[in-house]
């Protein structure tokens, strides 16, 4: 009742008031001064707490990073920038770890969040959203970043690298070699001499590419990317002079097909199929006819390892190469020749057919049934076309059709023994051995041979007639085989 005394007095009293309220409340400035160090010093222990916090969950992440426990920096690392959301170093790590785990998204949200939350804006910003447009193939917006990011930063030698990639990418490669040349007058390596190498053979700037592969050789010798590079350079070098001969020779006649394929057969040889690549697709370009071009750059294509690029050229994996790994010489000069009859001779089944010839015996079976069923439109009554397409398609797996050609080929020149012997080879695989013997026996009525005599052997020996494949087993040895 005191206090509500008190609130009565004042009223009846009012001059006494400021005086008695003094003398009544002197308890809530004692109160504020017994609280308010108190709580300063609860929140010095809470912010000491903080600190002790973060200390911890750093020595954390560094340990994570030392383990490389991915899921753990990526977890540590945000709980830290929410405790420290100035921490630039630790939203760098988090939005690059999220990068390395193509976490997109993410990663794009903590830049957001990352450039919101810090002033001044850090530049290594706009490397990272680079580098996060490359990740989604937008190469025009990673080209912009990472140079924004160069213009403030003209010392980051690493981004400087990753622009030099792009335009290799997009086969600028002057431009490739001058930022090449930026990040070496900045740090020399084999490594970075290499590459600047590679973009000058592009160039086919040859005396520039060899003096910096011989001085990589000099800076590292020891460096597994020189060593290897070493015997391919040095191939090259054989086959420069006559490189020289045909850029001279394209430069006065471009438009001469025969030349650009002669210089990416050089390259090949050489062991640069990109740069044997570009000349054969240069041909296709210009002469899409040309079953050479496409047979080059099939090749090129697969010692690149590009097997589907090679395939959606119809180029088989199984390309028949010679024993220094490429297709023969013999076999090129084949399809060149015949390009050159088909060209010439437009509305002629022959060159058609000495073309599916030419890329049977390199095993490019559906190029040669193309080649076949062509010549049969020109020329329906053509027994070699036939004998063509049944090759084609038998070696296609379609043995059924194979068949029906390989017997209009016997019926259309019945003097060829290879027909027949084929025909019988195809009544064997169906394991219609009285047939096979039939046409074998037909074919070596024309002419003998060893292959024919083998296979009419075997298909006695499978029906159980002993005798008479002992009659063929004795004279195939003295003969010779087929030639087709």
């Amino acid at each position: 009742m005191l206090f509500k005394d008190s609130i009565v007095g004042i009223s009846i009293k009012p001059k006494r008031f400021a005086a008695r309220r003094c003398l009544v409340n002197p308890w809530p400035l004692a109160l504020a001064k017994f609280l308010v160090p108190g709580l300063l010093g609860i929140t010095g222990v809470l912010l000491q707490a903080a600190d002790e916090s973060l200390a911890v969950l750093r020595e954390q992440l560094e340990a994570a990073q030392d383990a490389k426990d991915n899921p753990a920096i990526v977890e540590l690392s945000r709980r830290i920038v929410e405790a420290d959301p100035k921490d630039s170093k630790t939203w760098e790590t988090l939005a690059r770890k999220q990068l390395e785990l193509d976490d997109l998204g993410r990663c794009g949200t903590t830049l957001d969040a990352w450039q919101t939350l810090v002033r001044p804006r850090p530049k290594v910003i706009d490397d990272i959203r680079g580098d996060l447009a490359n990740a989604r193939k937008d190469y025009k917006s990673a080209e912009q970043f990472w140079r924004s990011y160069m213009a403030a930063s003209p010392e980051a030698i690493d981004t400087l690298e990753k622009l030099a990639k792009l335009s290799e990418a997009a086969e600028r490669f002057r431009e490739a070699a001058d930022l090449r040349t930026r990040v070496l007058a900045r740090n020399e390596t084999g490594a970075r001499l290499l590459a600047r190498a590679n973009d000058y053979l592009e160039l086919r700037a040859w005396d520039k590419a060899f003096a910096d592969v011989e001085k990589a050789n000099t800076v590292e010798p020891s460096d597994a990317a020189v060593k290897d590079s070493l015997p391919r350079f040095e191939l090259l070098k054989k086959f420069v002079p006559r490189i020289r001969s045909l850029d001279v020779q394209i430069a006065k006649t471009p438009d001469a097909s025969p030349l650009w394929l002669d210089r990416a057969r050089l390259l090949t040889l050489s062991e640069h199929p990109s740069l044997a690549l570009k000349d054969c697709e240069h041909v296709m370009k210009l002469a899409p006819g040309r079953m050479r071009a496409r047979i080059q750059s099939g090749e090129a294509l697969l010692d690149l390892g590009r097997v589907d690029d090679a395939a959606k050229l119809d180029v088989s994996y199984d390309l028949q190469r010679g024993n220094h790994k490429h297709v023969s010489d013999e076999a090129l000069h084949a399809l060149g020749v015949s390009d050159e009859m088909v060209l010439k001779n437009p509305d002629q089944a022959e060159p058609l057919v000495l073309r599916a010839k030419a890329l049977r015996l390199i095993r490019q079976y559906t190029l040669a049934l193309a080649d076949a069923r062509i010549a049969l439109k020109l020329d329906p009554g053509s027994a070699a076309a036939h004998f063509e397409a049944a090759n084609a398609l038998d070696s296609l797996g379609r043995t059924h059709e194979a068949l029906a050609h390989a017997e209009k080929a016997t019926s259309l020149n019945p003097q060829d023994p290879v027909a027949w012997y084929y025909r019988g080879l195809l009544e064997a695989k169906r394991a219609n051995f009285d047939s096979a013997i039939h046409y074998l026996s037909r074919s070596l009525g024309i002419r003998e041979s060893s292959e024919a005599l083998f296979e009419r052997e075997r298909c006695a020996r499978r029906l159980g007639r002993t005798a008479e494949a002992d009659v063929d087993a004795q004279p195939r040895k003295q003969l010779s085989v087929p030639q087709e």
